[in-house]
């Protein structure tokens, strides 16, 4: 039997059953068919897919036709090799811990059945994306995950700020998505065919090719893999497109979750490992997608420091955290960009179910309205130090194991970028524990700062305070597990390890080709380390021991201060160049001219015109028998007349 057929299915399944009985016969129960559906998921790739991937059986097979239309044949079908199996385990289990802890987390809200058929939506669309042996599949997972993503974000939506988070996603997507759309095209026409295996089979025919875009020759590999790049970009938040993810925060914790660990975001980074061969030919695409990852690595890890809602502060450091793997892709070491990921989706889903715990217990985002928080919520403070250490990059915990691969790899990388992307590579490894921690440090060390309720001043607020049911508390804990020890299966051989996973990557994006010596590999990993403690230092001696300094800093550099807080003004840029000229266009030209003149013009001067003429119509009808009398012997002797003269 076709098992793995269970796992995008039993979630579309839980969506279509949460959706029609959620409202009126679930109820309260409805979280039950999403659960039971991702845990079934989970169990049905853990026992089923993966023993026989790791058994090197790759699966690659059509379920239906899909659409024939003269040479065009795509397929529904699926193809489980390495990659697959990897992007499904993080899926899964990611996707699964976190339907768990929603229960508590959204208990008693009104949408409850609503945000449970949604949950299951995004997953079956982000697995039908991964799973997909072919580009339209693919790119209807893509898309899917994207109108997912419109519906959660936008959850709450009476309340404005999340209604136009939702909105900005989706539109900021489109941008990103128009290019991957061509990209989509364009290996059509190259190719003759959307499946993986051909094309990828063939895509050594095309290297040195050339045609003309929009009125320039290029190469072909490099107008391939950048406009598939675009999408990624979109997707996976990098700079330019990189300013829906920090407003995604609107939608509920688990959410963010989602989409920061195990969906949507990771999208991009799996789109390029995908499509190696691609980029593989064009050195042009590979160096773009090094420097865009580094630095919007770079970009998102310092507007972090100065950020103060606890999860615009995890998003940011997403964004960072996808600018290590796209720039591990982008120095040819592919299988390290997937580690990251991996290990990445569980340190990244712990911060932000933590971030949900502490906002469940203090009913606020803003850090500066906690404080002291650690003997309250002391599960939820472990957890978190677990989690930062291991964003951090500390030894032994997974996060390590996979960002000490990454920046090696673009030290001794053959790119001609190599270097640049390594020096901001090791610059992430001091900002990430500095960030990190100053968001532990703020909200669970020192005094109480805020009020709670409605009650002013810490202690009156903090009788309030209490740990989160053991619905939530419990998938942190299995998270934290996955935090400290899923990189434990890459650990690199000059540790002591096998580098195994990424062997077991191989097949799907083969072998990096790197130049380095033992010694030198070492000396990467002791700086790095170096950096990454001199960080988490720095943010105990600024926030635990000199907490005056912070604001002393900020008002000294107050000019560097406020370009990082306000985001490099990014936002505001794109509000002058393309929101505000857009609306005035809507405004002025399509609200006045087009709708108003011309279409309106149409639709009320058809009838207006119709009317008038009915209205002088209207006169001939007199009621007098004479008049009508009169008229039908004109006709008759005009007839007669008309006959004579053509005979």
């Amino acid at each position: 039997m076709k098992y793995y057929l269970l796992i995008p299915f039993l979630p579309l399944a839980a969506f279509m059953i949460n959706i029609l009985l959620g409202k009126e016969v679930l109820r309260d129960k409805a979280h039950w068919p999403s659960i039971l559906a991702v845990v079934g998921s989970w169990l049905v790739t853990i026992t089923s897919v993966l023993p026989q991937v790791m058994a090197g059986k790759i699966i690659n097979e059509d379920l239906y036709t899909w659409i024939v239309s003269g040479t065009f044949n795509v397929s529904v079908g699926f193809l489980i090799d390495p990659l697959t199996a990897v992007m499904l385990v993080v899926v899964t289990t990611c996707a699964s811990l976190i339907h768990i802890y929603a229960v508590g987390y959204m208990h008693g809200d009104t949408g409850y059945y609503r945000f449970f058929a949604y949950m299951s939506l995004f997953t079956f669309c982000m697995l039908m994306l991964v799973m997909g042996n072919n580009f339209l599949q693919l790119y209807f997972g893509w898309e899917g995950v994207g109108l997912c993503s419109y519906f959660l974000i936008g959850y709450y939506f009476d309340k404005k700020s999340a209604a136009d988070a939702g909105k900005k996603a989706f539109i900021v997507n489109r941008f990103g998505d128009f290019g991957f759309g061509i990209g989509v095209f364009m290996i059509f026409l190259t190719f003759g065919t959307l499946h993986y295996t051909p094309v990828f089979g063939n895509v050594a025919g095309i290297a040195g090719q050339t045609v003309n875009f929009l009125g320039w020759n290029v190469d072909l590999p490099t107008l391939i893999a950048l406009l598939l790049f675009c999408g990624a970009v979109g997707k996976s938040a990098q700079v330019p497109l990189h300013v829906w993810l920090p407003d995604a925060m609107e939608g509920p914790t688990p959410v963010s979750a989602l989409i920061h660990a195990a969906t949507m975001v990771t999208a991009g980074v799996f789109l390029v490992a995908r499509c190696s061969p691609i980029f593989n030919l064009s050195e042009v695409a590979m160096n773009t997608v090094a420097i865009i990852g580094a630095i919007t690595m770079f970009f998102a890890a310092t507007i972090a420091i100065t950020q103060n809602d606890i999860k615009r502060i995890i998003a940011y450091s997403t964004c960072s955290h996808l600018g290590y793997m796209f720039l591990a892709c982008g120095v040819g070491a592919y299988g390290a960009g997937i580690f990251h990921l991996y290990t990445h989706a569980f340190f990244k889903a712990l911060l932000f179910l933590a971030a949900g715990s502490v906002i469940h217990a203090v009913h606020t985002n803003d850090i500066r309205e906690m404080g002291g928080l650690k003997k309250y919520l002391p599960i939820t403070y472990a957890v978190f130090v677990i989690a930062g250490l291991s964003a951090g990059g500390f030894p032994g915990l997974s996060g390590f194991f996979s960002k000490d691969e990454i920046i090696w790899s673009a030290y001794a990388s053959h790119s001609s970028v190599g270097k640049f992307v390594w020096v901001l590579a090791v610059a992430g490894a001091f900002f990430t524990p500095l960030y990190t921690f100053r968001l532990i440090f703020l909200t669970f060390h020192g005094k109480h700062r805020g009020a709670h309720h409605g009650e002013q001043g810490g202690h009156h607020g903090e009788h309030h305070i209490h740990e989160s049911p053991k619905v939530m508390t419990i998938p942190l804990m299995l998270l934290a597990v996955g935090a400290v020890a899923a990189g434990w299966v890459g650990i690199p051989p000059i540790l002591g390890g096998g580098a195994h996973f990424t062997e077991f990557l191989a097949p799907s994006v083969g072998h990096p080709e790197f130049h380095g010596t033992h010694a030198e590999e070492l000396g990467v990993m002791a700086l790095s380390t170096g950096i990454a403690l001199f960080g988490l230092g720095l943010a105990a001696f600024l926030y635990l021991r000199k907490t005056d300094l912070p604001e002393k800093i900020a008002k000294t550099f107050s000019a560097v201060y406020n370009v990082l807080y306000n985001k490099y003004f990014i936002d505001e840029l794109y509000n002058f160049t393309i929101v505000r000229p857009t609306v005035w266009i809507a405004k002025n030209v399509l609200v006045a001219v087009t709708d108003a003149k011309i279409i309106e013009g149409i639709v009320n001067g058809v009838p207006g015109a119709i009317g008038r003429f009915s209205g002088k119509l209207r006169r001939v009808q007199t009621g007098l028998a004479q008049h009508y009398g009169i008229m039908m012997a004109a006709g008759a002797v005009f007839i007669i007349a008309l006959v004579l003269l053509l005979r």
